[in-house]
């Protein structure tokens, strides 16, 4: 049970008002030029994926919630492909040819092929989430999709296609509106477990559509019952085993959005995080054994600064602030900030979002995928936001939103704040579209991360990050020994000089979606690390000492994995 921090005694109305007051103009003042430059390079990837969210006019609430995507290496060549989700047509829609998910290969230098047809992930469902892990242990990447109507698990078959062994796996979750997803090691055996969350129990039957001054709307959650989140056990052999009810899981329905599993508390094994839509958020607190315990509104995190139900999609994860506890970033609906919850230790967070500045610019639209990410590779995450409206003909009766936004980068100062500097930072922060998930990746292997958009109902964005002067940088890939063969759930100190990062692998996170297996950490000045170490799941420490910046450095696990007997 998280212990209660004098901290959380400031979350009253009347602190927060000082905190506006005072506090917030002298973020607003320190503007400085921006170190960060994102370029759009969709033009010249050759991809030609086009989103749609399945809609014909009937405004069912499945369609708004659509959808995340994936960076990951399918082929095992060394460069992070790009898988797009789309929706499936819903009940009265019409297509030519039928929408699907889109895989596309990096073949180096900006250019992609599509390689869809024969990767055998162009399935037709109506995708909302994926998370991607090797689940089977045998040196490849499998992916889960999330879907209204049954998830799907592809196996990868290791020569570059796909085999749907949903069934075998017994992971099809039901006929459910699916949302993120996440592999893990709940028990710390060694495998790989899976969380499958939900959204609402919307079927035709039940759909409605009101209007607001003569216009159709999309409807929210609250109109419909929350629903259960499923948990997976690995039980080996390509099998799993719904544990939902005995882990504790299933006594808690919600309206999942966004998901990641990350150890919030440093005890050594992985709890789990849901950012449920205009509901309280759940964070499940591990036993170590599997049996979680559902803790958000003791460790502050289930509603924002004033105690408020939060309309909330994504959830970005990532220590901020350098003090080696990870932080967490929540996404809202319109006329509600982010929630930015820094991580004080003792299982207790505290919304800082007005402290530290991280909700300007975002009031008037939705916001959804975000991340910590170091861009300009000076030692500190900035943080990137996706946004824009459910609602296609908002500006007709609220002249404050429109349906299309332009996303927003706060660059990080180093001091504990964030400066939007979306106005400096390069065209690729021009393009206004209605984003959902966003996912981030050194697509070029050049040292710094770039960013992939999915855009509802458009093309998605491809931007490359340009940054004149960046720091330098090591990016680390683990090793597993046992069926965990990627790692998932380490957590990885890096120390140079007076620097000193953490972060830990995840499957699963932003809004619905997937990256970051392969860790980045900024090094700015630092051109030597004096020391790495992986804490893995499971127990086991391994050390590298006196590396060179500048390269990606492979940590293989020198003790034996659990379960790899």
């Amino acid at each position: 049970m998280p212990r209660i921090k004098p901290a959380l005694i400031r979350h009253s109305l009347l602190w927060k008002l000082v905190t506006l007051l005072t506090l917030t103009p002298a973020v607003c003042w320190a503007q400085p030029q921006s170190t960060i430059r994102l370029t759009d390079v969709t033009e010249q990837t050759g991809i030609t994926f086009q989103h749609t969210d399945g809609s014909c006019g009937r405004y069912h609430i499945v369609e708004t919630v659509c959808a995340g995507l994936a960076l990951f290496d399918y082929d095992n060549d060394g460069d992070e492909d790009i898988y797009f989700l789309n929706g499936g047509a819903l009940r009265g829609t019409r297509f030519e040819t039928p929408p699907k998910n889109a895989l596309y290969r990096n073949d180096g230098g900006w250019r992609f092929t599509d390689v869809t047809e024969q990767s055998g992930l162009g399935d037709t469902g109506h995708a909302l989430g994926v998370a991607v892990a090797d689940y089977d242990g045998d040196g490849d990447l499998d992916v889960y999709v999330t879907n209204f109507g049954p998830n799907v698990l592809f196996r990868n078959d290791g020569n570059g296609r796909f085999t749907d062994v949903t069934r075998q796996a017994r992971v099809g979750d039901g006929d459910k509106v699916g949302a993120g997803a996440n592999f893990l090691d709940v028990d710390k055996d060694g495998d790989l477990d899976l969380y499958a969350s939900s959204y609402v129990a919307f079927t035709y039957e039940n759909h409605q559509a009101p209007t607001v001054s003569g216009y159709p709307v999309y409807v929210g959650p609250r109109v419909y019952q929350p629903m259960c989140d499923s948990l997976f056990r690995n039980d080996g052999k390509g099998v799993f085993t719904d544990i939902s009810e005995a882990s504790g899981i299933a006594a808690h329905p919600g309206t999942g959005m966004g998901t990641v599993c990350f150890d919030y508390d440093d005890d050594g094994d992985t709890d789990i995080y849901v950012a449920n839509d205009m509901m309280e958020n759940f964070l499940f607190c591990n036993d170590g054994s599997g049996r979680f315990e559902e803790v958000g509104l003791l460790s502050g995190v289930s509603y924002n600064m004033n105690g408020e139900k939060m309309g909330s999609m994504g959830v970005g994860c990532g220590d901020y602030d350098n003090d080696g506890l990870l932080d967490l970033y929540v996404t809202a609906y319109q006329q509600q900030f982010p929630s930015l919850y820094q991580n004080l230790g003792d299982g207790v967070f505290e919304d800082v979002t007005f402290l530290s500045g991280a909700g300007a610019g975002t009031i008037h639209t939705v916001t959804w995928g975000n991340e910590f990410v170091d861009f300009d590779n000076d030692g500190d995450r900035d943080l990137f936001v996706a946004l824009g409206h459910i609602q296609d003909n908002k500006e007709h009766y609220d002249k404050r939103a429109s349906y299309l936004a332009r996303n927003i980068l706060y660059m990080n100062n180093g001091k504990g704040a964030f400066v939007n500097v979306s106005d400096s930072s390069g065209d690729g922060m021009t393009p206004k579209l209605s984003s959902r998930g966003s996912a981030f990746g050194d697509l070029d292997n050049d040292g710094d991360i770039d960013a992939v958009i999915q855009n509802s109902r458009s093309r998605p964005t491809i931007l490359r990050n340009d940054s004149p002067a960046p720091g330098h940088w090591l990016q680390v890939r683990l090793r597993g020994t046992g069926a965990n063969r990627h790692g998932i759930g380490a957590r990885v100190k890096v120390v140079a000089g007076d620097l000193t990062l953490y972060d830990e692998v995840h499957s699963g996170r932003g809004y619905q979606s997937h990256y970051g297996l392969r860790l980045h950490f900024g090094l700015g000045r630092h051109r030597t690390v004096d020391r790495v170490e992986v804490r893995w799941i499971g127990g086991g420490v391994d050390v590298r000492e006196k590396i060179d910046a500048d390269q990606c450095l492979v940590i293989s696990q020198t003790g034996k994995a659990p379960g790899s007997d």
